[in-house]
């Protein structure tokens, strides 16, 4: 199971018991940050996005990825940013241990014993010339995607950022040109733009990220919460923009042809 541990408010005082949630690896097994028991809660006074990421290896496929910081609601209207030993192997959602403490990891290569046997039998049963570590699973290999609940701007950001590693995108980080409207995302091959607002999505939305994506020689797609206008789709239809619909479930729906396309058969590209 996922790690527990106590978090007292510097606040208020008041002390909340704090599980750190499991996201999907790209391998399908589901990692949870490895909270640091003696580290301290710090207040979110405003939101850096360097800060909104913390790296945790995978502790199957040793696969190291970006995550959602973890983060408590206090009663009192504070934040907490709950402190995590970065880098480290994260503790999958089937791992437990005697007194709730992580697996003991393995000299030398951080990664646990088991982890180490599951590597070797994933590249033992990859095809011929595929070195099994950096190629994302086949369409037909992967597993279901798993998101997370969408109640503010930033959740529909981190829903997005999820899907495009299930996907198959890697390094996956805030785009250096910022879109008209909503937030940019951008990774090797590909710039999306992620439309929190309540309105539709309208033409010039995927025309200018159409340009942006051309100028970039990579995909561009396209996450509405509010859907799309008439026009907007048209275009994007014409220009074999891809277009998803974020519900509230945090789950992209492809509500186009090229959108259906890449959810079926994932982005082919390779990690860095």
């Amino acid at each position: 199971m996922t790690e527990t541990v106590a978090v007292r408010c510097p606040a208020c005082r008041r002390e909340h018991r704090y599980t750190a949630p499991a996201y999907p690896c790209a391998c399908g097994a589901p990692v949870a940050p490895r909270l640091d028991r003696d580290g301290s809660p710090t207040p979110v006074s405003h939101r850096v996005w360097q800060d909104e990421w913390v790296t945790v290896r995978c502790g199957s496929c040793g696969r190291p990825g970006e995550w959602p910081h973890p983060e408590v609601g206090c009663a009192c209207g504070v934040v907490l940013r709950v402190a995590v030993v970065e880098g480290r192997g994260g503790i999958g959602a089937g791992e437990t241990t005697a007194g709730g403490t992580p697996p003991t990891e393995s000299a030398g290569t951080g990664r646990s014993a088991a982890a180490g046997q599951d590597e070797t039998s994933a590249r033992e049963t990859a095809p011929a010339g595929d070195d099994g570590g950096d190629r994302e699973p086949t369409a037909a290999a992967r597993p279901p995607f798993r998101s997370v609940t969408i109640r503010t701007a930033l959740d529909a950001v981190t829903a997005t950022a999820l899907y495009l590693r299930w996907l198959g995108y890697r390094g996956v980080r805030r785009a250096d040109q910022r879109p008209p409207s909503g937030i940019g995302l951008a990774a090797r091959g590909v710039v999306a733009q992620v439309d929190p607002a309540v309105r539709p999505a309208g033409l010039r939305d995927v025309e200018c990220l159409w340009l942006t994506a051309m100028t970039e020689s990579a995909d561009g797609l396209y996450f509405s919460v509010a859907g799309y206008a008439d026009d907007a789709r048209a275009r994007a239809d014409a220009l074999g923009v891809p277009l998803f619909v974020l519900d509230l479930t945090g789950t992209p729906r492809p509500v186009n042809a090229p959108a259906e396309t890449l959810a079926t058969t994932g982005s082919g590209k390779r990690a860095p």
